[in-house]
């Protein structure tokens, strides 16, 4: 059962107690990402993510690594557009050791000037192994054309120019801006209590007080066309992108639907109809990218350059399809038993449940039993997904990047209307 409760200080504690698995994962979750920085300050909030483990006054980076490694747990962190994620997952016998380390790196790092310079350099390098990752860049560079301007376009890594002017004070004003309680949580799942977690954020997080600065929420405009970035590869990968839907929109389980026949596996109809009928592509998938206010749907190709064209034509095509006719009743029935069996199999450790509940509070405000996604899913009807598609399938709305060697050749705009 998930157990949901607040410090005065308004920071929201939610927890979930699973019997019978052996470890826990404890995570503070700060409702802050790329999406609230300043364009001048891209990339503060994953550098600042980095920075928190470089010691603190107890202990040193090293000290840090040691004490967690020497119980074979994971300490670790990550960031998105609209959080970041601090987290610990050890066995329950070494929850005390999680929660302290946690509490002592979020609370007491020090900055230091020196680390700052040292792990800037690890950032650099992360944005660099990035760009030179093309089935990971092609996404970032799709955001950028196609959510032009908008904070939630730029990487969360930040570029080379705004990772290298980052100086201590701005990581200081950063921390006091946004690190408030009232966009804290603290979330866990697995072999702890409710009662155990409450004690513990009560102990060191309870002397908190402030609120986060307000920032600007605006949505992005949607930019139409194709956009070409040259780069001598072997691939031209392809990222297609059209309006998709907020976390909370009331079509989101058609739209799970839809992504999952699309492009959710191997039985989906662009797998099939470009990998396995034309052996156009080693990788074909599409995705789903939802944030508090908007979001798009996504579908990513790598293929040779004299198949971009039959890729595209084959995607706008299959899309025209479900926007026309929906889904067979197999097909329905398959998607929605396969997202269920998804779900459930994405569930079976502390760490993903732990993430489950979080995300949970961050959009929804409240648990969402797992028996409600189910109804949901299988309430969806046909007559929906054709709706949502043909919503969705709009020319106007239609973006795509392309990343590799086209040798010239010119993608004609024209096929995004087929």
């Amino acid at each position: 059962m998930v157990r949901r409760s607040a410090l005065p200080n308004g920071l929201r504690i939610v927890s979930e107690q699973l019997d019978g698995v052996p470890s826990v994962t404890v995570g503070i979750w700060v409702e802050s990402g790329s999406r609230f920085e300043p364009r001048h300050l891209g990339g503060i909030s994953h550098f600042l993510e980095h920075l928190l483990f470089k010691g603190t006054a107890r202990r040193s980076a090293a000290q840090i690594a040691e004490e967690m490694d020497a119980v074979g747990g994971i300490l670790n962190a990550f960031t998105g557009k609209e959080y970041t994620c601090y987290y610990a997952r050890v066995l329950a016998e070494h929850a005390g050791l999680a929660t302290d380390l946690l509490a002592d790196l979020f609370l007491h790092s020090r900055l230091d000037s020196d680390e700052i310079d040292r792990e800037r350099t690890v950032v650099l390098q992360e944005i660099s192994q990035s760009e030179d990752t093309p089935d990971d860049y092609i996404h970032d560079l799709f955001n950028l054309h196609y959510w032009p301007g908008h904070a939630l376009s730029f990487p969360v890594c930040g570029t080379a120019a705004t990772v290298g002017s980052l100086a201590r004070q701005q990581f200081v004003d950063f921390l006091a801006a946004r690190y408030q309680p009232d966009r804290l949580i603290i979330a866990a799942a697995g072999a702890i209590s409710h009662a155990e977690l409450e004690a513990w954020a009560a102990r060191d997080f309870g002397h908190l007080a402030g609120s986060a600065t307000i920032v600007d929420g605006a949505m992005p405009v949607t930019q139409r066309g194709i956009f070409h970035t040259e780069k001598p590869l072997e691939q031209v990968h392809l990222c297609f992108g059209l309006p998709g839907v907020a976390q909370e929109a009331d079509d989101r389980y058609a739209a799970y639907l839809l992504n999952t026949a699309l492009g959710g596996g191997m039985s989906s109809r662009l797998f099939q109809e470009i990998r396995e009928k034309r052996g156009h592509a080693y990788s074909v998938y599409s995705f789903l990218s939802s944030y508090r206010d908007t979001g798009y749907f996504g579908i990513y190709v790598g293929t040779a350059a004299e198949w971009v064209e039959d890729c595209l034509a084959l995607i706008v095509r299959e899309l025209a399809a479900v926007a026309r006719d929906g889904l067979t009743a197999s097909e329905l029935s398959r998607v929605k038993n396969q997202l269920k069996g998804n779900m459930l199999l994405g569930l079976e450790t502390s760490d993903s449940r732990m993430s489950r509940v979080a995300k949970n509070e961050i959009y929804v405000g409240r648990d969402v039993p797992l028996a409600e996604v189910a109804s949901r899913i299988d309430a969806v009807t046909n007559d929906e997904v054709i709706a949502l598609a043909a919503r969705l399938t709009r020319p106007e709305g239609m973006g795509v990047a392309l990343l590799g060697d086209l040798s010239g050749r010119r993608i004609d705009a024209s096929l995004l209307a087929a």
